[in-house]
């Protein structure tokens, strides 16, 4: 009877104990917990192509985060991951023996996306979704953990938006700062989307670069990878003195062209200028700020896929420039400038990375130029003096903002756009948009 009853006991803890199981398994099933999949089920071949990456800038450590390989020798991440680098250390979620990317064959900025070229390694890339993910599609990535099962986390994808300034997908899987640039899968285990988290409206979320822009990056790649350090900010000798030659630029607005030129005398807002433009940085940005008896701004990297009513005007290219006030360049009109933050949150006065202002303004009168030099603790020249009152400006911006360039034909342009209808922003009702930037040689 003893024995028989030790029997019964036992069925009811091991039966017990297999309930607990299985209910912890539909636990785990849930959005964003980890599942044990099949590893013949193809997933372990993707996780060949899922990698972990290193940035460097010599021996300084920069940051960590994830990629993925898109052709046999292209890693696609997140270009903040790698912003600064001279060197790329690449570690195969399959292998651990790490391998060297120093170079890269496309990036854009706006999208923070690049796709380095890797030396010594070669993998089979997972593949694109080249449309858009549908609204509350599970969303899968990866475990970096080794095992001979792979695993997985899910979750779903919730809607595509434009998100501070970029269209992203939002998604439910937690992702972490070591996770950033990690490939998200659909259940056809095509990649959809590179991941990272961000804050929006004051919460930190989950969210997806679409892969649709990887697909249109492949298609831009050079045909000789270039060298990470050209990213960097600031240019060799010879591309400065190359720049010092060019004739000028033509702003093609929707309102019409605007021809300028760059000043010398502050080389590096020259150079910066000219290298976003052959990045193709200002192609259909907005013109998204227009101030009457000032003048019109564009440049803003959120501005390109800006829908109506979206707050604008406050991202740039993922970096400043130190001011550089010359003597003699001052803001009258047709003047080229750049705008920076308020001093209470940038204490050294630096200028935004790539936008701009060009100055239509006003005429001043003697009086009103003596009130500004009392105000701003700053001495107008004679020459200065004459042209905004015979020509007009911006004179109170005079020692605190950095002039780089000036118009030299299409400042009816200016004028129109200054004239038309704004928001309280000051951004236009109807949109204008710098259609692109061409250099004249």
């Amino acid at each position: 009877m003893r024995k028989i009853l030790s029997i019964v006991l036992l069925l009811i803890v091991l039966f017990s104990c297999n309930s607990k199981d299985k209910k912890q398994v539909a636990k785990n099933e849930k959005p964003g917990k980890t599942v044990a999949q099949n590893p013949n089920n193809g997933w372990r071949e993707i996780r060949a192509a899922v990698v972990k990456l290193d940035s460097y800038d010599g021996k300084r450590v920069l940051e960590s985060g994830q990629g993925f390989f898109v052709d046999e020798n292209l890693i696609a991440t997140k270009y903040s991951l790698i912003k600064g680098a001279d060197t790329v250390f690449v570690t195969p979620f399959n292998s651990k023996k790490r391998f060297v990317a120093n170079k890269y064959v496309a990036f854009d900025r706006i999208n923070d996306l690049i796709i380095l070229h890797v030396d010594g390694v070669k993998r089979d890339p997972v593949q694109l979704l080249e449309g858009v993910a549908p609204k509350s599609v599970k969303s899968k990535y990866i475990s970096p953990n080794p095992g001979k099962v792979i695993q997985l986390f899910s979750g779903k994808v919730l809607n595509l938006a434009t998100i501070n300034g970029t269209k992203l997908y939002r998604i439910t899987n937690r992702i972490r700062k070591s996770s950033f640039g990690m490939p998200l899968f659909l259940t056809n285990k095509k990649v959809f989307g590179i991941a990272f988290s961000a804050t929006s409206n004051y919460t930190m979320q989950s969210f997806a670069v679409p892969s649709f822009y990887i697909v249109a990056l492949l298609k831009k790649r050079t045909a000789k990878p270039v060298l990470l350090q050209t990213l960097q900010v600031g240019s060799s000798q010879k591309t400065a003195a190359e720049n010092a030659k060019i004739k000028g630029l033509v702003l093609e607005t929707d309102a019409g062209n605007i021809t300028i030129k760059l000043f010398n005398e502050t080389p590096e807002y020259r150079d910066n200028f000219i290298k976003l433009v052959k990045e193709h940085f200002y192609d259909s940005l907005l013109i998204h700020r227009v101030i009457p008896d000032f003048g019109i701004q564009t440049g803003a990297a959120d501005t390109r896929y800006a829908e109506k009513g979206d707050n604008v005007g406050w991202k740039g290219p993922g970096y400043t420039i130190p001011a550089h006030i010359v003597p003699g360049l001052f803001h009258k009109r047709g003047m080229i400038g750049v705008p920076r933050k308020p001093d209470r949150s940038n204490q050294r006065r630096r200028s935004d990375g790539s936008q701009f202002y060009i100055v239509s303004g006003r005429k001043y009168f003697d009086k009103e130029l003596d009130e500004l030099e009392q105000q701003n603790n700053y001495k107008f020249s004679a020459a200065q003096r004459k042209a905004y009152k015979t020509v007009g400006g911006a004179p109170h911006l005079d020692g605190s903002y950095t002039v780089f360039g000036q118009v030299v034909s299409g400042m009816n342009v200016v004028d129109k756009i200054v004239k038309v209808e704004t928001d309280r922003n000051w951004r236009p009702l109807k949109d204008i948009r710098l259609i692109r930037v061409r250099i004249l040689k």
